[in-house]
């Protein structure tokens, strides 16, 4: 077996010119869509969008190949996220993972500050282990405005957390929010919590314009 062949997590990818990326979180990575507003659906993740703009499976030939694994669950708490982690993201050694998490814990009344402390340890022990991390903030919400304050809270600690650390950081909230109000746009969703498929790509194309296209410019800089 050759030296290079030995290698492992993030280094070994890119010497095979491939990228795996790893998203957690809960039913906003699932890409769930509410039955009681639209009926039974399928699930339409915001990975899917993310393929797409990646080009996977288009057969096109691309210096880099892509590969993304969609590890959410519905209806988790950061707390249970951070309890799968080793399993989901740092035994799977991928070269990015996408964090998005926190929007159960706010509804359940988690304080914001307890939410910030588990999305931090993932964003650490990723970190740790030499992953890139794309964090990202948590969407607003439609017909409950005393649940909007929280949220942006928990968000601006994570912005700042970023800046410190110098970690990739996506503003969902932003991107679907109306700025007058700053609660979630109706065109995004169908009940006010749960995205619909335009939501869902929305969330895809500001990952990838504001985090995965420069990581991805850099990786592409290092192998050549």
């Amino acid at each position: 077996m050759k030296r290079s062949d030995m290698r492992s997590g993030p280094e070994r990818h890119l010497q095979a010119n491939r990228i795996v990326i790893v998203a957690i979180g809960d039913s906003l990575t699932v890409g769930y869509h509410s039955p009681a507003t639209e009926g039974w659906m399928e699930p339409t993740p915001y990975t899917t969008f993310l393929e797409r703009r990646l080009g996977i499976g288009n057969g096109q030939q691309k210096s880099l190949k892509f590969e993304i694994q969609n590890k959410g669950v519905s209806g988790e708490l950061t707390s249970e996220m951070l309890a799968r982690f080793d399993r989901d993201v740092l035994r799977v050694k991928p070269d990015i993972a996408i964090v998005l998490g926190g929007s159960n814990d706010i509804g359940w009344g988690v304080a914001p500050t307890d939410v910030f402390t588990n999305l931090a340890s993932m964003y650490d022990a990723a970190s740790k282990s030499g992953i890139e991390t794309v964090a990202c903030s948590i969407p607003s919400i439609l017909g409950c405005d005393l649940l909007i304050p929280p949220r942006i809270e928990l968000n601006e600690m994570i912005k700042a957390y970023c800046i410190e650390r110098r970690i990739a950081f996506v503003d969902v909230f932003r991107a679907t929010a109306d700025p007058r109000t700053n609660g979630l746009l109706n065109e995004y969703s169908n009940d006010g919590l749960h995205l619909n498929a335009r939501g869902y790509q929305r969330i895809a194309d500001t990952i990838f314009e504001e985090a995965l296209e420069a990581l991805l410019s850099k990786r592409i800089f290092r192998s050549q």
